[in-house]
């Protein structure tokens, strides 16, 4: 680089060099070698290159928030084959279709995978894709195809992914770590998500939490994107998530379906909120 360049033309130098990985899409800092601290720092706004130095670009930090115009779900192999072999499958079914009609109702982009149809069969008739702008075939684990990277370099306002499906331990795990590797905040839903085992399911969710990710569930998610009862779509919201669907395999010993004190509990709160009818 000639002597005087600044932070933009290094980071978009940086870019080039590295147009054919993930990272290039992600929103970028650039970092400084900090001889003085040993280690990498922040680089000054008014960086101008005068000599040699040691720099490196990182994703930028996220903010941990959902909004309708800046999220999109991704739903992970839902499919007929893997109904008998993973753990709580109809349980994380019935949570997928509250999660797939909440994005119907608020406009939110869902893309959809299915990992050897051939082999796997399609996507269980259950759930909702009508809201999906693509349903695409993979034999990779990554959900991130060439055309679901194409789709989100073409979305810019796009900053968080929704992830839920199959199975946590492998295809949800390997999405997830090449999202944050992305740059994008990403949440995965806990009461959406299973593999074959539970310990594999758990395990990989506290991988997935400590390598940056949200683990969260479907209704936290629903009602952090209408942010109260004042969104135009928080009646509809709000009759998805009336009825208490089960919290499969969490906590350990919760039994699905159990939870009465949920339910006089949500409604003694939305009584006193004033979120009835």
């Amino acid at each position: 680089m000639p002597r005087g360049s600044e932070t933009e033309a290094l980071l978009l130098a940086l870019r080039t060099c590295f147009s054919d990985v993930p990272l290039a899409r992600a929103r970028l800092v650039l970092q400084v070698f900090s001889e003085t601290w040993g280690e990498f720092v922040d680089a000054p706004l008014d960086l101008a290159l005068q000599g040699k130095l040691k720099l490196r670009a990182v994703p930028a930090p996220q903010k941990i928030s959902l909004e309708r115009g800046s999220t999109m779900f991704f739903c992970c192999d839902m499919q007929e084959r893997f109904r008998p072999a993973v753990k709580h499958f109809a349980d994380i079914t019935a949570v997928a279709q509250r999660l797939l009609r909440g994005a119907a109702v608020l406009g939110i982009p869902v893309v959809a995978t299915e990992q050897y149809p051939k082999g796997l069969g399609s996507t269980v008739e259950e759930l909702y894709l009508v809201s999906a702008q693509m349903v695409l075939p993979k034999t990779q684990f990554s959900m991130l195809l060439p055309e679901v990277l194409t789709l989100l370099q073409n979305s810019p306002n796009i900053s968080s992914i929704v992830l839920f499906g199959v199975e946590t331990h492998v295809c949800i795990q390997q999405t997830t770590l090449d999202l944050l590797s992305c740059g994008y905040a990403v949440y995965i839903v806990a009461d959406a998500s299973s593999s074959r085992s539970d310990t594999d399911r758990h395990l990989a969710l506290q991988r997935l939490a400590q390598a940056g990710a949200v683990v969260t569930t479907s209704e936290s998610v629903l009602l952090q994107v209408v942010g109260g009862k004042d969104h135009p779509d928080f009646k509809e919201i709000q009759q998805l998530i009336r009825e208490l669907l089960p919290t499969p395999g969490l906590p350990p010993g919760h039994t699905p379906g159990s939870n009465t004190t949920g339910i006089h509990f949500r409604e003694e709160v939305a009584s006193i909120c004033g979120w009835t009818d």
